[in-house]
Parts: C-alpha cells; sequence; structure tokens
C-alpha cells in the first residue's frame, strides 16, 4: 500500500460543541479516490457522536474482513473508504445507508495527477515528479495508468462506481457538493445537505449550516488542494481537448451514466 501522510485535524472536539443524535443504522461514505473523500466525511463527522465514527481505517477490499464490526447494525457506526465492487463487499455494505461520491472523470484526471505530484504521496513513483515528464504525458498516464503500478481510470471508475450503480447506493457529485457549499444560505443548498443527511438517516438539526462550514473548512482537510506539498504548477487547470477525447476513448459513456454529460 502507498504511504500518504495525513495531517490531524480537530474534528472530534470541534463535535462536541454541538448536540448529537446517535445514529440508528450503519452509515458508509463511498468514493471514488480523489473524489471528495476527506471533504464529505469531515462534514459528515459533525453529525455523529464521535464514539459512533469509525476512525480505525479507510474500509478497503484488502482490510476488509479485518473490520467489518465498522458496518454491523447490532453497533451502527459511520465509517468511509475507497470498496471495490465485489459479492464480499457487497455482503458487508448491505445492512448500511451507502453513500457513493464521484468526480467527473474529466477533472479526476487533474487532481490525481496532483496528488501523484505531491510530497505527500510516496506510492514508489516519485519520478512522476521529473521535469523530463511533459504535462501531456503525465494525464495520460492517470487516464490509462502505470503498468504494475497504478491502475487506469477505466478500472477504477468501473468497480470504484460504476458497478454500485443501480443498489441501494445513493449517488453524489463532488462538483455538486462543492457548489452548494459556495452558495451555502441558498434554498437549493438547504436542500441538497438535507437529502444528504436524509439519506443518511440522520435528521437534520437546525444548526446544520454551522455544522457543514466547520466540516467543510479546507484547513481540516489533509488531502485538499491548499495543503497538498506540492509543485503542480505544470498542469492546466483544466483538461485539455486532446486529453478529454483520450477519457472519452477509454470510457466512453462514463460522465453521461455519472450525470455529467
Amino acid at each position: 500500500m502507498p504511504r500518504i501522510t495525513m495531517k490531524q485535524d480537530n474534528l472530534n472536539e470541534r463535535n462536541k460543541e454541538f448536540v448529537q443524535a446517535p445514529l440508528e443504522q450503519p452509515v458508509f461514505l463511498n468514493s471514488v479516490p480523489k473524489c471528495g473523500t476527506h471533504l464529505i466525511r469531515n462534514i459528515m463527522r459533525m453529525f455523529v457522536p464521535v464514539e459512533q465514527q469509525y476512525h480505525d481505517t479507510f474500509l478497503q477490499i484488502p482490510n476488509l474482513r479485518g473490520h467489518l464490526r465498522a458496518l454491523s447494525p447490532e453497533a451502527p457506526k459511520i465509517s468511509w473508504g475507497h470498496m471495490l465492487f465485489s459479492d464480499d463487499s457487497a455482503m458487508a455494505i448491505s445492512p448500511a445507508r451507502h453513500i457513493l461520491l464521484v468526480r467527473d472523470p474529466y477533472s479526476w484526471v487533474i487532481a490525481r495527477a496532483r496528488f501523484f505530484l505531491s510530497e505527500n504521496f510516496d506510492g514508489g513513483i516519485g519520478h512522476l515528479r521529473s521535469d523530463k515528464l511533459e504535462p501531456e504525458v503525465l494525464m495520460n498516464l492517470m487516464i490509462f495508468g502505470i503498468h504494475g503500478k497504478a491502475p487506469e481510470l477505466k478500472d477504477i471508475f468501473t468497480f470504484n462506481a460504476a458497478a454500485w450503480l443501480g443498489t441501494h447506493a445513493r449517488l453524489y457529485r463532488y462538483e455538486d457538493m462543492v457548489q452548494h457549499l459556495k452558495d451555502i444560505n441558498s434554498l437549493r443548498a438547504e436542500q441538497y445537505f438535507t437529502q444528504l443527511l436524509n439519506d443518511c438517516g440522520i435528521a437534520v438539526p437546525d444548526d446544520w449550516r454551522e455544522r457543514v462550514i466547520i466540516g467543510s473548512d479546507k484547513a481540516q482537510s489533509s488531502t485538499s488542494r491548499d495543503n497538498l506539498d506540492v509543485d503542480d504548477s505544470r498542469l492546466p487547470d483544466v483538461l485539455p481537448d486532446a486529453q478529454k477525447k483520450l477519457v472519452d476513448y477509454a470510457v466512453p459513456g462514463l460522465r453521461a451514466l455519472l450525470g455529467y454529460a
């Protein structure tokens, strides 16, 4: 497993500033890697008692068997991770309310490349930081993978996202969440976060906005772009047209399936 340097936050302490209602059913926050995992996790941590938050690990297929207690209906908790679709994972998640967070594959390519370039990530591919690699090559590696070192976009989105659709998982898009955070006082934002909380089986408290603002603070996220130690000046802010065409070639129909086209 690659090593990721994590920054500690103080959300467990901030959580105690609010009255917390106990969870009555387990909740699993599932996401495609680099799609806002820490954002949704930190927001939801402000609505659940700390003792019902599963902080032992990010749940994934390799560690699932050792952490099934995170999804037990007998002792409901909220947990999070990147869970590949399989028979074992579907069985484990079945008792839980399942939230699935995705991101536009176009912007995902840039976000993944930025993370791989950061000093926070050590996956045996530090050579990608070399300026000998033109940015277009780096972006193509994010799309098509690095043989034996990093999976391709198609595999990641197939097993972390597409295969979960049509199940009881509720689909959320990172871009929608960011948009509503920017307009947090609007009726649309209220409707959005009310739906998210309802999908998690959590009653909406009167102070929901204050909790969301605290949880979404970028300073609390170790993987926020603002907190990565990275020189990403080589990367464009928007995926170039050539790479957009390559994404469409590699995963035709995926963006439409996720609601982006």
